[in-house]
């Protein structure tokens, strides 16, 4: 996960909307993560108050995944419980291969604009009776779609995308968090203090077992700090 947070946490102002945080610095590192990556996910929500993903644009970058035998971006995989997105988002204009990830039924092919459809797997049935309105409801899918991700991932991983980068919303990270999918954090610390409901992990269950290992800490410049942590498995926690 490839995140730049405010000093006190924040993705966004307390109004909400598209923040700009993070500077040249931050804009390298996520830069390299983008070329080490096979794909990288983002929330449908998250795409449309952005308008677009992000793009590798650094030459020796570029080059390094020329050299490489790949394709100079990575691909992009938009996770929606529709799957209905503006044609117009200058996304649609990217130079990058587009995927869907959505609950499965939603299309039997890939909407117009994207490449490839990938069926996020629901079990059989809710886990409780189907409540008649209200965010009841989408609890109750939550959790239905949660249990399909770590048969998606291997999928993905079948198809080529074994090293995949999480970009956000925060929903979509609190949900991978919470089934312990996740293993590394890249976080860039930007000297800002936002306030607000915005965080980049909202409150939610997560694995109590869950360690972390500091693998690399360094400036950016303009007082920016880039935390790399790497979660540890059972195994390796002394």
């Amino acid at each position: 996960m490839v995140l730049a947070v405010s000093l006190d946490g924040r993705l966004a102002p307390p109004e909400g909307g598209a923040a700009q945080l993070g500077g040249a610095g931050d804009r390298r590192a996520l830069e390299e993560a983008l070329a080490w990556a096979d794909g990288c996910l983002i929330g449908a929500e998250t795409l449309r108050l952005h308008g677009s993903t992000c793009l590798i644009r650094q030459a020796d970058l570029l080059e390094r995944r020329r050299r490489e035998g790949r394709p100079p971006q990575p691909w992009a995989l938009v996770v929606s419980r529709t799957g209905r997105l503006d044609p117009q988002l200058p996304f649609f204009q990217q130079p990058v291969r587009r995927g869907l990830v959505a609950p499965a039924g939603v299309s039997s092919s890939p909407p117009a604009g994207f490449d490839r459809l990938w069926a996020l797997p629901m079990d059989g049935s809710p886990s409780e009776p189907r409540p008649a309105v209200g965010r009841a409801v989408e609890t109750s899918q939550d959790q239905r779609l949660l249990s399909g991700w770590p048969a998606l991932l291997i999928e993905l991983a079948a198809d080529g995308l074994e090293r995949l980068l999480l970009l956000g919303g925060a929903r979509l990270a609190a949900s991978l968090l919470a089934l312990d999918l996740v293993d590394g954090l890249q976080l860039t610390l930007v000297p800002r203090l936002l306030g607000g409901a915005h965080s980049w992990l909202p409150l939610a269950p997560l694995p109590a077992a869950a360690h972390w290992q500091l693998k690399e800490s360094r400036p950016l410049g303009d007082g920016e700090l880039l935390l790399h942590y790497r979660r540890l498995k059972p195994n390796q926690r002394s």
